[in-house]
């Protein structure tokens, strides 16, 4: 449960501290100059990518009320950031990386838009089993005369008053 927690604060961290590394990494390893143009485009859309799954992940409300993510969660982002680490390094493999960081970023949004509908449903359902056990209560209570609403006296007189303007 602690490393779940610790992921979810990551979670908000990271869509400054991974795109940050990846322009660290880029002046550290010395690349090239298509690669500075590279970093024009990848860094708002790492920065974007990183803070829409994070929103996604935060909007379950399985996760605001444990404060924690789930495993998958852990498993699926956590590999993404990972790539995403490895990709800023510049090496001879950085552009599989990078091209494994994107496959595991499209992977990572459809992971988290899936368990949202999925905690969707879950409580859409726990919510329709309560009304339905309230239903059946109040069914069982049916041998109960019903109660008479406040403006009936119980002499049975029906006044019908019907008015008409010139």
């Amino acid at each position: 449960m602690l490393l779940r927690r610790i992921f979810l604060r990551w979670l908000f961290i990271a869509p400054v501290a991974l795109p940050l590394w990846t322009v660290i990494g880029w002046a550290i390893f010395g690349s090239g100059g298509w690669s500075t143009l590279g970093l024009l485009i990848t860094v708002p859309a790492e920065f974007l990518a990183l803070l829409v799954i994070a929103l996604i992940v935060n909007a379950r409300p399985t996760v605001r009320a444990e404060r924690a993510v789930s495993w998958t969660d852990v498993g699926v982002l956590g590999a993404w950031h990972a790539l995403l680490i490895a990709s800023g390094c510049y090496g001879g493999t950085s552009v599989l990386f990078g091209v494994l960081a994107l496959a595991a970023a499209v992977v990572a949004f459809w992971v988290s838009i899936w368990q949202l509908v999925r905690d969707g449903a879950r409580r859409m359902q726990a919510t329709m089993d309560e009304y339905e056990r309230l239903a059946r209560e109040q069914r069982t209570g049916a041998d109960a005369p019903p109660a008479r609403p406040p403006f009936d006296d119980g002499d049975g007189d029906v006044i019908i008053v019907h008015e008409v303007r010139d």
